[in-house]
């Protein structure tokens, strides 16, 4: 096993890390194969402790405290209303598409009954397209986001009561 390899995996890990935290994001992603048994795939989220899965020859690198939520993010009860408990919040940052394809209709509208587990909308982040269940099941009775519209992790996309 080449050592600096592995030294360099880390670092990289850390570095991303670095930047989910320091840009507010909720997911990274990376592939990498350069040729025979030398592919590196990183994953790191803020919902789910972080690991880093890699093929041989590198070992499984794990950065759960790397990419802890900051606690540094200052909140300011007058600044914004209390978030609704009604509302599905965006896991990360992204585009946000209403409809599968461009012509086709909406996942849902506003009326809608969904389930819980039913795709409500994507957000599509780092050129994939993430398909967001409903948390709850319920009615649809706001829908805060334009399609096409980009959002931040953890704003409001609609509000299912």
């Amino acid at each position: 096993m080449n050592n600096n390899k592995t030294d360099a995996d880390i670092a990289f890990v850390r570095a991303l890390a670095q930047i989910l935290n320091e840009n507010n994001l909720g997911e990274i992603e990376v592939e990498r194969e350069f040729g025979e048994d030398d592919e590196l795939k990183v994953r790191l989220s803020r919902s789910a402790p972080a690991a880093v899965q890699t093929a041989a020859p590198s070992p499984v690198v794990s950065a759960p405290a790397a990419v802890t939520p900051s606690p540094s993010v200052p909140v300011e009860p007058d600044a914004a209303p209390a978030v609704d408990a009604a509302a599905v919040p965006s896991p990360m940052v992204g585009t946000v598409y209403l409809a599968p394809e461009p012509d086709a209709e909406n996942f849902v509208k506003v009326g809608d009954t969904v389930t819980q587990g039913q795709t409500i909308l994507i957000v599509e982040a780092m050129k994939t397209m993430n398909q967001i269940p409903a948390p709850r099941s319920g009615t649809v009775t706001n829908i805060l986001v334009e399609d096409g519209e980009p959002v931040e992790f953890n704003s409001p996309l609609m509000l299912i009561s």
